[in-house]
């Protein structure tokens, strides 16, 4: 199933997206997607509403330096445990929202990556039982103010303002996130070009590391970290990132 959440000519409302490419229909959820959703009856053309960030999280949770080369780039060894950081809900946006560079900033990169999205209340969940409590996946760009990052130390403000987590187009159900490609375009140049295989911690391990530390919640998104190629966006550029078997989740950038 794939899981949405769109502007209709009614409203705003979670929604299943059934059908063919390009002849899509979005068809109202009554209440929430987590469980056996149940459904109004009511449908729209998803090409006649606006897509909007899937899922608004209590809280985004990230991985950081989950790939190797990634972490080369970056300067450093590959860590041995997850290093997890958090993004604030309020950074999040959707499908051709815009991504906003603040003036504080001189850099701000892509970083294209494969998001978690819990689908109930857990703690302490075991590696193999981690996929009893995802709701599913979706397509996320860990945007991040690369000189504030290294100049504060700490990831926070670098990581947290406004728009600096795009999520979309929509939460697949039906997804084996082992090995699959990744891929991040800048104005149609590829950027990023990895698969998930490469990745240091698994989906398993992630969820079980970051629910020994905090519970877990319906709609929580965890973002599984990104490939080496990361690089800087300005003003004008459109920022691409395509997961095999999700899709793709495009934004357009611009200056505050």
């Amino acid at each position: 199933m794939k899981l949405g959440r769109v502007a209709s000519p009614d409203g705003v409302a979670f929604v299943s997206v059934e059908g063919e490419e390009g002849q899509e229909i979005a068809r109202e959820i009554a209440e929430h997607p987590f469980g056996d959703p149940t459904f109004t009856g009511r449908t729209w053309k998803l090409a006649d509403t606006r897509p909007l960030a899937p899922i608004l999280a209590t809280k985004i949770i990230a991985i950081g330096k989950n790939y190797a080369a990634h972490a080369a780039e970056m300067g450093s060894e590959a860590p041995a445990d997850p290093v997890i950081f958090s993004k604030p809900n309020t950074s999040i946006i959707g499908p051709g929202a815009a991504i906003v560079r603040p003036p504080s900033s001189e850099r701000v990169d892509f970083e294209g990556e494969l998001a978690i999205v819990i689908g109930r209340p857990c703690k302490d969940v075991p590696a193999a039982k981690a996929k009893d409590v995802i709701l599913g996946y979706t397509v996320a760009n860990d945007v991040t103010a690369r000189d504030q990052q290294a100049y504060d130390g700490q990831w926070t403000r670098a990581k947290g303002y406004d728009t600096f987590c795009p999520l979309g187009p929509w939460i697949v159900t039906d997804f084996d996130p082992s090995d699959v490609a990744i891929r991040t375009e800048l104005d149609g140049e590829v950027k990023q070009s990895s698969r998930t295989s490469l990745m240091l911690h698994s989906v398993g391990e992630i969820v079980e590391w970051v629910s020994r530390v905090m519970t877990l919640l319906p709609g929580d998104v965890i973002l599984t970290g990104t490939p080496e190629g990361i690089g800087p966006m300005v003003a004008g550029q459109r920022v691409s990132v395509t997961v095999e078997g999700i899709g793709t989740l495009s934004n357009p950038v611009i200056d505050k």
